[in-house]
């Protein structure tokens, strides 16, 4: 019927499996993509054949089910060319029980003579069928505008500017839930000793010392192979999502295990989104400790996460509070870290006191010159960085440059980034 053709064609890309026979799409495939001022994830399904009793058929008939029950607008695509089928019936009657809006797009509608076909679909009962051909991006905007139509008015809730955003992440069962309630002094998270109980972020409102946060506590995130029930796909992608709109992360790491493969891709989202950080070192109470047991537990996670340096640790334990007042005054600090803007004149003396301490490299006879610096934005703090030949800026370079910056302003718990631009 072409369903991943359409996938592909509003992802803009081949994620999906294309081919002529059917059935090639197995499992659901997630995707981010945007539509004027709407950004949405879109999720293509396998085919649902209701006869077939196959045991992967049925996987993905359950898979199928699953989509359905996470979608916010859902688009059933029909063949023009062959017209209504007994599974087209099937699964008119599942999408009707779903109460959710249903856009039946008939594809393959690939020239004025099949478009008469499309009105045997208003049989369905799921309101006015739309033609389309996906293969050729025929009336594809069209479906789109109608299905961002349906979409709710905002895609999250919108909080007031002075409220810190803060999204707690990590692998499952590392104790974010319990968490977010000794924080937030709720008990709005489910907590249970069964990683992945929660299937969606959750956001809590609450006040600390005159300043106000919303927390999110987010899905367990755990490498692909591992995830087991099919539904923590979509949870993860909501925890994405949830650093996206926040401006603090905490990435909350077990004691007991150490870091692990799957922690440095949790941090490693956080650091690439720009976000301010937080290693949040969960469950000390159940560490056995002598006089070096911190230091030495943060030298590891130092050498392990070593591409965020500037991310502070604070080791706590949700059951019993420990430290918990502290990791809240971090949450404060860092956020106004990653708001911090600073003057051009003041950025340029700490700039030519570093190029004065140690004069930039050459390549081949061909020396580095940086004339000039200036921020242009929060959040993280972004700079402009005016050279001679962006190519000669080493990477060893900027990461001085960037230690001088910290040094001398700070820049606590937050990323740095450049722009370099080449200037004659």
């Amino acid at each position: 019927m072409g369903k991943s053709a359409l996938f592909n064609r509003i992802v803009g890309g081949r994620l999906a499996i294309v081919e002529g026979e059917p059935g090639v799409t197995r499992d659901r495939i997630y995707a981010e993509s945007q539509w004027l001022t709407r950004s949405f994830i879109l999720i293509d399904t396998g085919g649902i054949d209701f006869d077939d009793t196959d045991d992967i058929v049925v996987e993905v008939r359950r898979q199928a089910e699953i989509a359905i029950d996470e979608a916010d607008v859902i688009i059933f695509v029909v063949d023009a060319r062959t017209g209504i089928t007994a599974d087209d019936q099937e699964i008119a009657n599942l999408l009707r029980r779903s109460s959710k809006p249903v856009i039946v797009t008939a594809n393959k509608v690939d020239h004025h003579a099949l478009e008469a076909a499309i009105y045997e679909f208003y049989q369905l009962g799921l309101g006015d069928p739309i033609g389309i051909a996906a293969e050729h991006n025929r009336n594809v905007g069209d479906l789109l505008d109608r299905m961002i139509s349906h979409f709710p008015p905002n895609d999250h809730e919108e909080y007031e500017e002075d409220i810190i955003r803060v999204a707690v992440i990590g692998r499952p069962n590392v104790g974010k839930s319990s968490l977010v309630n000794a924080l937030s002094g709720t008990e709005r998270s489910i907590v249970t000793d069964i990683p992945g109980t929660t299937r969606d972020a959750v956001d809590t409102l609450f006040e600390w010392q005159g300043q106000r946060f919303v927390i999110v506590d987010t899905a367990g995130m755990r490498r692909r192979k591992r995830i087991e029930w099919n539904i923590e796909r979509y949870s993860v992608i909501r925890a994405l999502r949830a650093v996206d709109r926040s401006e603090v992360t905490l990435a909350v790491l077990d004691a007991v295990d150490g870091v692990t493969e799957q922690d440095k891709k949790v941090v490693g989202y956080a650091h690439e989104q720009g976000k301010a950080l937080i290693l949040v070192v969960n469950k000390w109470d159940l560490v056995k400790k002598d006089a070096n047991t911190m230091r030495t537990y943060e030298q590891d996670i130092r050498h392990e996460l070593s591409f965020v340096e500037y991310a502070p640790i604070v080791f706590v334990s949700a059951l019993t509070g420990q430290r918990l007042p502290e990791l809240m005054d971090v949450i404060k600090y860092v956020a106004d870290q990653h708001s911090l803007r600073i003057s051009t004149g003041r950025l340029n003396e700490v700039l030519q006191e570093a190029i004065h301490l140690n004069q930039p490299p050459s390549d081949k006879g061909k020396p580095l010159k940086v004339f000039y610096i200036n921020q242009l934005s929060v959040q993280p703090p972004v700079f402009a960085l005016f050279v001679n030949a962006p190519e000669l800026l080493h990477f060893s370079y900027r990461r001085y440059l960037e230690n001088r910056l910290r040094e001398a302003f700070g820049f606590y718990g937050t990323p740095i980034w450049f722009k370099v631009r080449k200037r004659n």
